[in-house]
């Protein structure tokens, strides 16, 4: 839907474009330089380079070897990305690189086509000028992956109420399939950002269709003809939710089967733990709000004080059943997530786009309101605060990050991997506090320092990265070689050969 009354700076497509052009740019680089030293970042890359390199398919584990707690279906796509490419980083940091950029354009296409122009551009922005997405996008975790296939969840129900469509075995199917792909990425965390929002939306959704000529005066949803105002259900059925939770048991049943350790790493620790005070470090019930406020400024707090100005105005006597859906989305699983004891910030980005296309709602009532000329200065100043916002905090990141020389470790590896490749060095890693280090060296596991000892003494070894040069007493004939540069981020490695 085209708007022609539009302000020109919010609606010209050169805009556009520069938005989107910022916005990829802050994905691509917010995160450099690229390490795997934090947000358990080497645990999720070590996932897919023991398929490549092991071919444990199915269940994984850890650079320090305990028990992979995630599902493999973002190892596989990274695996599959590694036999293309023959790069690393590309295979662990395409995926949520690509869902980042997927839900972008999925947010802006559907804000558009339901709200118009304006709409579309300030809930795509509000997906990419945040503190959030920008970090997430290039991170080697599962977050943005799985919000992708939440969202195109909650997106697919948001479709059928705004359609007024019955739910067919073809969408059943569709509804099936996104589940039991999130199901593999993260497990049933996805009940908690979908389902809550169902219960609610069963029981405050409209209960009579609305009448025709509810249309004018901006009470149905803009693009939606009269036709469409039926009530309809958001609920697909039961089969896709417990048929995709089914496949989730057996591959977590085979682990207990299959693998020592599942049962207590995986179903007691990761996942029942998540329920237990005193297994994971507990935080207060309000711990999101904060956080979210802060972190997707100012579009929270855009939210937030146009639902005050038209709860004022109109109270509830106009919701509409697709912005009913956006809000229980969104807020419902912002209230499971606050209830569960275990917390941390990036857990709760799937609630993230829904809000974004909530904005787009708000925005396109502005835009029908008697009162759109007092609130478009605001929207525009929302988007430029959110450019200076985002923006610094990506220069801020990566100052601070070049600062501490935070990618020493990476450098310092490349060097080891070259020499070692040039004098065809036999070489080992000793175990640190680093899990990063075992895939900057190519190496498949840490050398303990007993088996690091056995080892060059039978002549197994020519070189070896030790994260303490207190072991080279150890070995007989060993000499430094090179050390890695000093960091504020992370410790010194050195590389230590045998003498000739």
């Amino acid at each position: 839907m085209e708007e022609t009354d539009a302000p020109i700076g919010l609606t010209n497509r050169w805009t556009r474009r520069a938005i989107l052009a910022f916005v990829i740019l802050l994905f691509a680089i917010t995160n450099l330089p690229w390490t795997l030293d934090d947000y358990d970042q080497a645990k999720q890359a070590y996932t897919s380079f023991e398929m490549v390199g092991q071919g444990h398919w199915l269940y994984q584990h850890t650079p320090n070897e305990g028990i992979a707690t995630k599902p493999p279906l973002v190892g596989w796509i990274s695996a599959g990305l590694f036999e293309v490419t023959r790069s690393w980083e590309a295979a662990w940091r395409v995926p949520s690189f690509a869902a980042a950029i997927v839900l972008l354009w999925l947010i802006g296409w559907a804000a558009r086509a339901a709200y118009g122009s304006t709409a579309g551009l300030l809930a795509m922005s509000a997906f990419g000028l945040n503190l959030l997405s920008p970090r997430l996008a290039a991170l080697v975790r599962t977050d943005m992956p799985l919000a992708l296939v939440t969202f195109l969840v909650g997106l697919q129900i948001w479709h059928k109420i705004r359609r007024g469509q019955e739910w067919n075995s073809r969408d059943r199917m569709a509804a099936f399939a996104l589940l039991a792909f999130a199901m593999w990425i993260k497990g049933p965390i996805i009940y908690a950002f979908i389902l809550p929002g169902l219960v609610a939306y069963r029981f405050l959704r409209p209960m009579r269709d609305v009448a025709p000529g509810m249309v004018r005066n901006g009470a149905a949803d803009a693009g939606e003809t009269p036709a469409l105002q039926r009530r309809s259900d958001a609920w697909s059925g039961w089969w896709p939710w417990i048929l995709s939770f089914a496949i989730f048991l057996a591959w977590v049943m085979g682990g207990i089967v299959r693998q020592p350790g599942f049962y207590e790493s995986v179903v007691l620790k990761e996942f029942a733990g998540r329920f237990i005070e005193t297994v994971h470090k507990p935080q207060p019930i309000y711990f999101y709000l904060p956080h979210l406020l802060h972190k997707f400024a100012p579009w929270s707090l855009l939210i937030i004080g146009l639902a005050i100005v038209f709860w004022r105005e109109r109270g509830t006597r106009q919701l509409q059943a697709t912005t009913l859906w956006l809000v229980c989305w969104s807020v419902g699983g912002l209230l499971l997530m606050s209830v569960i004891p275990s917390k941390r910030v990036d857990r709760i980005f799937p609630i993230v786009p829904p809000l974004c296309l909530l904005l787009g709602a708000q925005v396109a009532c502005v835009r029908r309101g008697s009162r759109r000329e007092a609130f478009l200065p605001w929207l525009q100043g929302a988007l430029l605060f959110a450019f200076v916002f985002t923006g610094g905090y990506a220069a801020w990141k990566i100052g601070s990050s070049a600062r501490a020389n935070a990618d020493a470790l990476v450098r310092f590896s490349r060097e080891v991997r070259d020499v070692a490749k040039k004098n065809h060095w036999r070489y080992g890693v000793l175990g640190g506090r680093e899990e990063g280090m075992l895939l900057y060296l190519r190496r498949d596991h840490f050398l303990t320092p007993d088996d690091a000892v056995r080892q060059w003494h039978g002549g197994a070894l020519d070189a070896l990265v030790v994260p303490n040069p207190s072991a080279l007493p150890s070995l007989a004939g060993a000499k430094p070689f090179f050390v890695s540069e000093k960091s504020s981020a992370v410790p010194q490695y050195s590389l230590i050969v045998r003498e000739p």
